[in-house]
């Protein structure tokens, strides 16, 4: 039965995980991958499609593919 919720009607657009972009850092040789995220910080993530030093998108704690290296920018609101 469809809601007429129009609050559920919208969450249901949103995705459930939300997508990262990080660098990897290392690949372990065992399926895992080290990325390092925008905050310093160094996550161990599944998948080892993408070399050394370059960006990746990162959902659900494993590599979906290759993101391109864009500049970024922090703004403070």
């Amino acid at each position: 039965m469809a809601t007429t919720n129009i609050w559920q009607q919208f969450r249901a657009l949103l995705p459930d995980d939300v997508r990262i972009v990080a660098t990897i850092t290392g690949n372990n040789g065992n399926g895992t991958s080290q990325a390092k995220l925008r905050n310093g910080s160094v996550i161990t993530v599944m998948g080892e499609s993408v070399s050394v030093g370059e960006k990746v998108f990162i959902q659900s704690g494993e590599v979906k593919g290759a993101a391109p290296n864009l500049a970024q920018y922090d703004v403070e609101v």
